[in-house]
């Protein structure tokens, strides 16, 4: 999720997508209205991709469903895939703020409730909108987002070296690279794939025993 999310990029087909269709918006809303239009597209969109998926959602399908002319979207973004994009900064950004709070939050625990903490938000950010974060596992690669997804996952390896490094004393002899890179890859793993398995998954008493399996697992590695 890369911001605990991780997002399938072996479609071949896809890297000459990447390199044709821009995924930037035309401007930046500026005004009530406009920003109103926006939200409206970009809800719309990822409306679209959970009911109908990544090739029924046409510009003018989107814009039909928004409830806005055609040309009004194209005066905002210059393609669908710019309104993929748009969706998936905004999936992203709900789920790294979640994400960003945790690592706040967990700065002065003890390693097993702070991998507690970790893993418990880690799940909770997968569950937001569930359908869509299943879509955009296949979509991201079409929208040439990697590199911003990477840039969040940076961003978490980084936060969370931070605090082992200051958990040391709590810890076997390890390198805090490795350490970091395996405890990230661990969680976002367990996390992306209980969305991925579908609603079987997400049940309360299900989402409490993977939340204690995973925290036995990573915290018995550190230690």
């Amino acid at each position: 999720m890369r911001a605990f999310t991780r997002f399938s990029n072996s479609h071949s087909d896809h890297k000459a997508v990447d390199r044709k269709a821009p995924t930037k918006p035309r401007k930046n809303a500026s005004q009530a209205r406009s920003r109103a239009t926006i939200d409206a597209l970009v809800e719309a969109t990822a409306r679209i991709l959970v009911r109908e998926g990544f090739e029924k959602a046409s510009t003018n399908r989107i814009a039909e469903v928004a409830g806005v002319s055609v040309g009004s979207l194209y005066q905002y973004f210059p393609g669908k895939e710019a309104l993929v994009a748009a969706v998936i900064d905004r999936h992203n950004e709900a789920i790294m703020g979640l994400v960003r709070t945790a690592l706040t939050e967990i700065a002065d625990l003890p390693i097993d409730k702070a991998v507690r903490k970790l893993v418990t938000v880690a799940i909770e950010a997968h569950r937001i909108n569930p359908k869509l974060h299943r879509v955009l596992a296949e979509q991201i690669p079409r929208t040439g987002q990697l590199r911003d997804v990477e840039a969040f996952n940076r961003e978490i390896q980084t936060l969370v070296r931070a605090y082992l490094e200051s958990r040391r004393k709590e810890m076997r002899k390890i390198d805090p690279g490795v350490a970091t890179f395996i405890c990230v890859s661990t969680i976002e793993a367990v996390a992306h794939n209980t969305v991925l398995h579908g609603a079987e998954m997400l049940s309360e008493k299900m989402v409490k025993v993977l939340v204690d399996e995973t925290t036995r697992l990573v915290v018995g590695y550190l230690r």
